[in-house]
């Protein structure tokens, strides 16, 4: 059974001090505690680095305490670099894996010195034109094609995928590549999302190792490091199997002992860049029961919706609840849990066994530490919420303020309008103030 990593005393006073619901919390201790494992798992490679993907949780504060856990930073845009510099991930510490890339991004990121990872062959002509000469080192996203299976059945499908390049393009960036000094060179594969089984990346390993050796072989290339990417999954449903990071980390250290050492190739770091794995459990979405509905089916409406937590919405996926307070009273109401937005998908659950809720009843939503705040979007006019961390003491922060009014109007100020929408919103605020 999922329990909450905080208690609804502590939720209790969060909410007392002046933070809204909704509002997403993350769990500092288990994100540490899961980065040491993670380095634990592949301690066997001495050039081993986690590159934390932080597109599933875009926030310096929990940026930096990856990086104290030895994690470096895998960044898609400019903003995420930006981000990644400002905590230190500069140099190696940051890869740079972006697909349609527009020059300007090239250009910071060369400048900061991040690996460059290419996703398609002609962007090779697009860095070259951009930055001007190659770095010594450089990293080229491969696409095999076809489906991806393990033991279980077919993962993914990789040929309807738009990144990576195939295997004849990879081939051929190689070479130009090395022509216009390119010293050392990494392999980069994603190929199945949220795998829950131990076989991934052992099996992508197997692949990109064979695929390692051949490079060497018929291009002559110095292979220093292949990246795995991401794509280690959480069980998100009670009960599901988790992912044991340390028997899929022995199985990478199989494949490499069987295929690139025997190959000359014992030196070749792996990097890893997870997102969900790193930080999904230790995040959960807070919100207040305020209405409850009944017609054809029975609806709990709360506080927050689909741009608070975007994945049922768009995947239909499942994310647990609980009640605070009543986590062990028996589940006997069926609960459609929705959000205000004008959609009829701003589901949380549907048909979901839950106790009684009560106006005012605070859910917990598990597994919303990646991929959670960070696809959040202001339609109808919704604002994002405030995000809070809790340090490992018990004691909590702010880590980022929930957007009020004035901030969703900011981007009006080169309008004669701003100034209406502004007086508006600062008189709400103070009708607000009164009334509390």
């Amino acid at each position: 059974m999922k329990k909450p990593f905080v208690t609804k005393e502590k939720i209790e006073e969060i909410i007392k001090s002046g933070v809204p619901t909704p509002f997403h919390i993350y769990d500092e201790k288990g994100i540490r505690e899961n980065a040491r494992l993670v380095q634990q798992a592949f301690s066997w490679n001495e050039g081993f680095r986690e590159y934390f993907a932080v597109k599933a949780e875009p926030n310096p504060v929990i940026l930096k305490i990856l990086q104290e856990e030895g994690c470096g930073s895998d960044c898609s845009s400019l903003t995420e670099l930006m981000m990644a510099k400002a905590v230190g991930n500069t140099g190696e510490m940051t890869m740079f894996s972006s697909n349609e890339t527009p020059d300007e991004e090239y250009i910071f990121a060369s400048d900061m010195g991040a690996i460059i990872n290419l996703d398609d062959i002609t962007m090779i002509d697009s860095y070259a034109n951009a930055v001007g000469k190659f770095p010594k080192k450089m990293c080229c996203r491969f696409n095999p094609g076809g489906v991806f299976k393990v033991s279980n059945g077919i993962m993914d499908t990789p040929g309807e995928s738009k990144y990576g390049m195939t295997d004849e393009q990879l081939f051929k960036a190689f070479k130009i590549l090395k022509e216009n000094g390119v010293e050392e060179f990494g392999i980069h594969s994603f190929l199945v999302s949220n795998a829950v089984t131990n076989d991934y990346y052992p099996m992508l390993a197997k692949l990109l190792f064979e695929l390692a050796v051949e490079l060497k072989k018929e291009v002559g290339c110095h292979i220093t490091f292949i990246n795995l990417s991401g794509g280690v999954g959480i069980p998100y449903k009670p009960g599901d199997p988790a992912n044991d990071i340390l028997k899929i980390g022995e199985g990478v250290r199989k494949a490499y002992e069987e295929i690139l050492v025997p190959a000359g190739m014992g030196d070749v770091a792996i990097f890893t860049e997870m997102g969900r794995f790193m930080t999904g459990p230790y995040g959960a979405l807070v919100t207040t029961a305020i209405h409850e509905k009944n017609i054809m089916k029975h609806y709990i409406g709360v506080d927050a919706c689909a741009v608070n937590l975007m994945r049922p919405a768009m995947y239909g996926a499942y994310h647990h609840i609980s009640v605070l307070g009543k986590e062990d009273s028996p589940l006997t109401n069926i609960y459609d849990v929705v959000g205000g937005l004008c959609e009829n998908n701003d589901k949380f659950a549907i048909d979901r066994m839950l106790p009684k809720i009560d106006m005012g009843d605070i859910l917990y939503i598990h597994d919303t530490g990646a991929h959670g705040f960070s696809m959040g979007y202001n339609y109808n006019g919704k604002l994002r919420s405030a995000e809070v961390l809790l340090h490992e003491d018990g004691s909590w922060e702010v880590i980022r303020r929930a957007e009020t009014p004035n901030d969703y109007f900011a981007t009006f100020s080169n309008l004669p309008i701003y100034r209406d929408l502004i007086a508006e919103a600062d008189g709400w605020k103070q009708e607000e103030q009164k009334e509390k």
